[in-house]
């Protein structure tokens, strides 16, 4: 018996159903009124005139490609769009070239680049001077934190503007244009649709793939309940919302574990996220956080450990790349603890803030110029080398300040040997004062 997507597909085009339904104006993109309401932000830089490069972060199925798209014609500019993953050197080098011949011609070109993170730093690099020369207007696509994955230089060219997840009424509106292009209701109950939205996860693309596939194996009298509809996908709920309330209780649980020394429990909230579908490379930068904050120096390998298991990650993938985040999680539960430096960075910061407009002492500045020796630059400063064991005790604070003390090591694992050695240097600061005096 053909299915009931067999009928209506006929009446359709071949195209995916997602496809079939992307937005055609800005207002029709649905979850992102903070872009794109009548006071969003792209809403207000069209309506100015002014159209500047762009970094858009979202989760997949946000509509950046869509947005974009609607930029460059809302904006009357040429759309050129690139995956990072197929597009090399030669690529841009071509786009570049195609896009200054337009420019004479009097035609601007955005150029979006999906998956920008992935580009390497010299291919990031590539995109500053056709940006600043107005060659191009970039809008770059990226599902990973732009602070950590692009190139500062880039980043200083470009406005990044975050896409939200998804919620259920959002996803719930897309089943309903789905349903008005089908002609035809979803054929399932009440507590399956809701399955439905919550198999998405906040992905707009997915939930109209997983309608899709329900229209295809639906013969015309079904109605799905929650059981069968799970059976037909052969999918299961997400176990946690990665935006939500789930997502921050088991990161947070999974570093209290860590913290409190814990690697079973580690291990088990770790399993958790991975379960659920959380991106990998998201814990695996939570790890190195961890490694710096809650053990800092009493264990200086912990960092290493944490980078290494990221860059294993990276290199490896899933699933195989999952056991180094979970070798660096048991280590770092198994370390000793301490927040010393994480405290000590927190009361330096505040100093920077309340003092940050004093000067170092001139003794320990260079003097390029005579006229700065003159001002007493670099006078009186001892090269620490050449002095007894190698520590000449001088202030290295602005004079109006005077000495501070942040770090204070915890006698555990090897910041028990650093306290040592400041208490050692603290004894020969003191002495050679004294000397002085």
């Amino acid at each position: 018996m053909a299915g009931l997507f067999d009928a209506i597909a006929a009446r359709t085009d071949n195209r995916p159903l997602a496809d079939r339904l992307r937005p055609t104006r800005l207002a029709d993109i649905v979850g992102q009124d903070h872009l794109t309401g009548p006071d969003g932000a792209v809403t207000r830089m069209l309506a100015s005139g002014s159209i500047g490069s762009l970094i858009l972060w979202g989760p997949p199925g946000t509509g950046k490609t869509t947005l974009a798209r609607l930029v460059a014609a809302e904006a009357g500019q040429h759309f050129e769009q690139l995956s990072a993953i197929f597009s090399g050197v030669a690529d841009l080098k071509k786009v570049f070239g195609a896009a200054r011949t337009r420019r004479r011609d009097g035609v601007n070109t955005i150029l979006f680049v999906d998956e920008i993170h992935r580009f390497n730093r010299a291919q990031q690099d590539s995109f500053l001077p056709v940006m600043e020369d107005g060659t191009i207007t970039l809008i770059g696509a990226t599902t990973e934190n732009p602070s950590f994955e692009l190139n500062a230089a880039l980043l200083s060219r470009a406005r990044v503007l975050v896409l939200h997840r998804l919620d259920d009424a959002a996803l719930a509106g897309l089943l309903a244009r789905a349903e008005d292009m089908m002609g035809a209701p979803l054929p399932v109950d009440g507590d399956a649709r809701a399955l439905l939205v919550g198999m998405a996860d906040g992905d707009g693309r997915a939930v109209l793939s997983l309608a899709e596939e329900v229209w295809r194996v639906a013969r015309p009298d079904d109605v799905f309940d929650e059981q069968t509809l799970r059976a037909v996908l052969q999918r299961r709920a997400p176990v946690y919302d990665k935006s939500q309330d789930g997502h921050y209780n088991l990161i947070s649980a999974l570093h209290k574990a860590v913290r409190g020394s814990d690697p079973d429990a580690a291990l088990y909230y770790l399993a958790r996220m991975l379960d659920a579908g959380e991106d990998p490379l998201y814990l695996g930068r939570r790890l190195v956080r961890m490694a710096s904050e809650d053990i800092g120096l009493a264990d200086p390998q912990a960092l290493t450990v944490a980078l290494a298991a990221k860059d294993a990650f990276d290199y490896l993938g899933s699933p195989e790349g999952e056991l180094a985040l979970a070798q660096a999680c048991v280590y770092l539960a198994s370390a000793p603890k301490s927040n010393a430096v994480y405290s000590a960075m927190k009361g330096a910061m505040r100093a920077a803030r309340e003092h940050g407009s004093l000067l170092p002492p001139k003794h320990i500045l260079n003097a390029p110029t005579k006229l700065m020796g003159a001002e007493g630059y670099g006078k009186g400063y001892q090269y620490d080398h050449d002095q007894p064991d190698a520590f000449s005790g001088q202030d290295y604070f602005p004079p109006e300040l005077g000495r501070q003390h942040f770090y204070e090591p915890v006698e555990r694992g090897f910041e028990r040997e650093i306290a040592r050695r400041l208490d050692y240097w603290a004894r020969l600061r003191a002495e050679r004062a004294g000397k002085k005096d």
